[in-house]
């Protein structure tokens, strides 16, 4: 099963006008189930404490003016008019705008970078741009020169991270709650609030037991309830428009906001946390950008989903134009303006989109943990990938089961949209900061744009940003602490987790072991060598890991071809098949040691089965195959690395044929045998490398592939190092903490680093090692 295969990428998507629009009509499932269903809870969240609905319609009318001119300015106009053009090579998010950084001013988020990994075809992604301003070059020097600011861009990066799995946390709970709160219309509302709580608990225990089977299985069915659910709403606000007030076209004048917030000063100011959640969602149209195209989206948003809320909210504001007699402000929400025998069906719809929409930013959580753990900046964790056709489709049952806890916590505990607004308000509106600020930098460094352009969109959309933002922390107490404490806690797991393996790296690089330790054994290296493949598990990138010599010490054998194997992460979203190995020898190739690098972008799907075995040997040899491993590297003292591709990528490369058994004849002189790690009770299966008559290969790379062929049919053996982390003697209070109680207690419990294969425990070897950093 190839997980890749999904990889698509938007200059790969300027296709006809048919897939455009395919695209379009499914985002709208995928990413505006959570936009679509914000009518639920915002004039209810606004008007539930801090204002009032008065005889003079100031407020609603002021309210419409605020939800219009919000709506515009940040989804229409900042994401898709500006934050879209920003993608890493088709790629949205956070980190995607982190990544572009990084790369644009060589700013380097992982201790394992190479200078080779800038030759990727994907690592610049617009030459044609413009030379720098002046000003833009040294902003440019100052961020590679100061490792404080290189701090505080990933420290940035971080927090817009821990927001989105906050949201992850609170936008089921409010979405659900207020689909369910309709049942409050029915009945009394000392009644209802024993019905509303745990109808919306079954159903998010229910949302979040079956998101191991993936949404590709009832994924057909998001794009039809959000595009229901919009066509809904819209002609409910169309019916109430015309009904009730025709004339509310006009509160869309900004003229009204100032009224507003004349007549109610600060109150009116408090208010606007629940105003602001009329935008949560927004953020979705960057994060999922990989999944569609630019132009999918932007239409997608302009002709169904902009016009659709515009009008739900008109109709809102309309009904409620023409009703002051509600006694209770429990009644200000969504379902009273709906008409009365149409509210259970559109109870039904509302909690299937408010569903639609919580998948959505859950299966955006799973995505934003794993850029996390592939950047070093979270524990690793078990991946599923749920579907084998759609890139993304991914499942993290640890992260899965804290998430519902989280959400049923908080939808218990606080039993209210108010709240439940005040803390989801806070984590969108952070995350919508951050990209604001990282957006700026973008615009300087990869866009090369002039510096007052990238100020004027800071303090533009800044400004705007930053007023919803006081809005929302100042009801600290009411609800807003949750998504901050949520944060705090998985910033100091992260900032924990990135400082402890950023140590752990430079240990392994300063007690590492040179080539010319290895060349000093001479050819049997002094020691046995037994048949098979050694396959040592590291994180270097260069030189001979301590933990070799260290097994060498204790154990003076190994095996007749040794693989030092590094699985790394680069700072672009994919990787393709054709520059995924590097290979190449350590010492003199007679002495059969190589070293492997897999590299995959933070949002590739590492390969963890026999596959991967496969393509690890076949790499090898086609290294072999295509006489990179010359003579001259007899007296070779560096390293020299060339690039190699999956076997899909050299279509006429070597090629692996099986055969069941021992007896199958070689047919001629350039096929060389290699044989799977067989089970104990079967009989074996033969391997042959096909290798191509042209270009003929000499006899010492002949030699070389029955070798490695004959160690691959001995079998496999997996030696990995299990390290014992410990702080140094002097090191401070607050280091020996960090690495001897908060690092090793991450490292116990959670998933090793080093699995990136499924590797047979009858042949796995660990090595124990103590590390004082």
């Amino acid at each position: 099963m190839d997980l890749e295969t999904g990889v698509s990428q938007n200059h790969v998507k300027k296709e006809s006008w048919r897939t455009v629009l395919t695209l379009a009509y499914q985002s709208l499932g995928v990413v505006y189930g959570d936009l679509s269903t914000s009518p639920l809870y915002v004039f209810k969240s606004t008007f539930a404490e801090d204002i009032v609905h008065s005889e003079t319609n100031e407020e609603i009318f002021g309210v419409l003016s605020f939800i219009f001119w919000t709506l515009t300015l940040v989804p229409l106009l900042k994401y898709v008019f500006i934050v879209l053009r920003a993608d890493d090579n088709g790629e949205g998010g956070t980190f995607a705008l982190y990544s572009l950084l990084c790369r644009h001013a060589k700013v380097n988020p992982l201790p394992s970078f190479q200078s080779a990994d800038e030759d990727l075809s994907s690592y610049k992604k617009d030459t044609t741009c413009p030379a720098p301003s002046i000003l833009g070059a040294r902003l440019k020097s100052i961020l590679e020169k100061y490792r404080v600011l290189q701090r505080f861009l990933l420290v940035l990066a971080l927090l817009g991270a821990c927001m989105v799995i906050g949201d992850g946390i609170l936008t089921p709970a409010i979405s659900v709650f207020s689909a369910v709160s309709g049942v409050e219309l029915a009945m009394a509302k000392e009644h209802h609030k024993y019905v509303e709580v745990p109808v919306a608990c079954i159903v998010l225990i229910a949302l979040f037991a079956l998101q191991h089977y993936g949404t590709h299985r009832v994924g057909f069915l998001f794009a039809p309830v959000v595009i229901t659910w919009l066509l809904c709403i819209s002609a409910i606000g169309l019916y109430n428009i015309f009904h009730w007030n025709p004339h509310v076209y006009r509160a869309l004048s900004p003229y009204y906001m100032y009224k507003f917030l004349k007549k109610t000063q600060r109150e009116g100011w408090m208010s606007l946390g629940g105003i602001l959640l009329c935008i949560t969602g927004s953020e979705a149209m960057f994060a999922d950008l990989g999944h569609f195209s630019q132009l999918s989206i932007k239409i997608a948003f302009t002709s169904i989903v902009y016009p659709s809320l515009v009008l739900a909210y008109m109709g809102q504001a309309a009904y409620l134009s023409q009703h002051h007699d509600i006694q209770n402000d429990y009644r200000i929400g969504f379902y009273v303006s709906v008409p009365e025998n149409l509210r259970w069906p559109v109870l039904v719809i509302a909690v299937m989109a408010a569903v639609v929409g919580s998948q959505a930013i859950i299966t955006g959580t799973f995505s934003i943990i794993k850029q996390c753990s592939a950047l070093g900046c979270f524990p690793s964790v078990k991946l599923v990938h749920t579907s084998s056709k759609i890139h993304g489709q991914i499942y993290i049952p640890e992260i899965n089961w804290i998430l519902m806890l989280l959400c049923l916590a908080v939808t218990i505990g606080f039993r209210d949209t108010r709240r439940l607004g005040n803390a989801s308000g806070l984590a969108v509106i952070t995350v919508m900061l951050v990209t604001t600020c990282l957006m700026s930098l973008v615009i300087v460094l990869c866009w090369h744009k002039n510096v007052l352009l990238a100020i004027c969109f800071v303090l533009f959309f800044g400004t705007i940003e930053a007023l919803y933002f006081s809005a929302s922390l100042i009801k600290f107490l009411e609800g807003a602490w949750v998504p901050i404490a949520i944060s705090f806690i998985f910033m100091i797991v992260m900032c924990m987790w990135h400082y402890g393996t950023l140590k752990k790296y430079e240990f392994d690089v300063q007690n590492k072991v040179s080539v010319d330790w290895l060349l000093g054994l001479g050819p049997s290296l002094g020691i046995v060598r037994v048949r098979g493949i050694g396959l040592i598990h590291t994180e270097l990138v260069s030189g001979i890991p301590a933990i070799f010599s260290h097994f060498v010490t204790n154990l003076p054998a190994f095996h007749q071809v040794l693989v030092f194997l590094c699985v790394k992460s680069v700072p672009i979203p994919h990787v393709k098949h054709k520059e995924r190995f590097l290979v190449g020898h350590i010492g003199p190739k007679e002495y059969r040691i190589y070293r492997c690098i897999v590299r995959y972008g933070y949002r590739d799907a590492r390969k963890d089965d026999v596959q991967f075995e496969d393509e690890l040997v076949y790499s090898i040899a086609e290294y072999i195959r295509t006489g990179n491993g010359s003579d001259k590297d007899v007296a070779m003292q560096s390293e020299e690395m060339v690039v190699v591709g999956t076997p899909s990528s050299h279509l006429h490369g070597i090629r692996v044929c099986e055969d069941e058994g021992g007896n199958a004849d070689v047919a001629g002189t350039s096929e060389l045998r290699e044989i799977e790690p067989p089970p104990t009770m079967k009989a074996r299966k033969r391997v042959r490398f096909v290798v191509p008559e042209s270009p003929q290969i000499d006899g010492g790379a002949r030699d070389e592939l029955r070798e490695l062929m004959e160690a691959r049919e001995a079998g496999m053996a997996y030696i990995l190092g299990h390290s014992y982390v410990r702080a140094k003697q002097g090191s401070s209070f607050m280091k020996k903490m960090m690495i001897n109680y908060g690092y090793d207690f991450l490292r116990r419990n959670c998933r090793a680093a080093t699995y990136a294969f499924s590797a047979p425990h009858a042949s796995t070897l660990e090595v124990g090692m103590v590390y004082y950093i």
